[in-house]
């Protein structure tokens, strides 16, 4: 073997071990890279995941334009509202918009920050407020119009926990879903965008 080729081979080797190093160090990158994506995903989507992972699934649906309406057709013009499941805020701002002091009670922290950032924008102030707290250990009886939009699973306890906290006189109205024993004094819409007005006292059969 001459010293010349002796030079190739080392030079091949030595370039060999140069490409590996680079696709080695490429494919760390791209893992890197992966692997933050990934976790920067999960930490976005956690608080949305994390409400539903409770007893009863409330995934945010957003409430359409006719389902909105339906609901400020059944509401007066003042008195207290709570929106249960608020979601990104719109049937609370509209409420506000309308005259009524509105709260509405929300787990997922980014859908409220949006919700009281609707608010600022709309010069609400204190008529439109947002709250991170869980239904089951809220009491509702100083409002006098509770909208809430469940799911078929919870509606018999929520039934329940409402009859024994709100005051006489007071409007509920149930939106996608209606409660299993109650009886509306007013049903609105249709399909997706029914909503279903219910009075304590004498319109419930508990």
């Amino acid at each position: 073997m001459t010293s010349e080729s002796i030079f190739d081979d080392n030079a091949e080797i030595v370039g060999n071990a140069s490409d590996n190093r680079k696709r080695s160090i490429f494919g760390l990158t791209v893992l890197g890279v992966t692997s933050g994506a990934v976790v920067a995903l999960v930490a976005a989507c956690a608080p949305f995941v994390a409400p539903a992972l409770r007893r009863y699934c409330l995934p945010f649906v957003p409430a359409t334009g006719e389902q909105v309406k339906n609901v400020l057709s059944v509401l007066p013009k003042t008195g207290r509202l709570a929106d249960i499941g608020s979601g990104d805020g719109r049937i609370v701002l509209a409420a506000a918009e309308r005259g009524l002091t509105a709260t509405g009670y929300e787990l997922n922290p980014w859908l409220i920050l949006y919700s009281k950032f609707k608010s600022y924008r709309m010069g609400l102030g204190s008529r439109a407020t947002f709250v991170k707290r869980d239904l089951w250990k809220t009491d509702f009886k100083q409002y006098n119009n509770v909208v809430i939009f469940g799911v078929t699973q919870m509606m018999p306890r929520l039934e329940e926990k409402l009859s024994k906290e709100l005051q006489a006189d007071c409007q509920i109205i149930a939106c996608r879903f209606p409660f299993p024993t109650w009886q509306p004094v007013k049903t609105v819409g249709s399909g997706i965008d029914t909503v279903w007005l219910y009075k304590m006292p004498a319109s419930f059969s508990v």
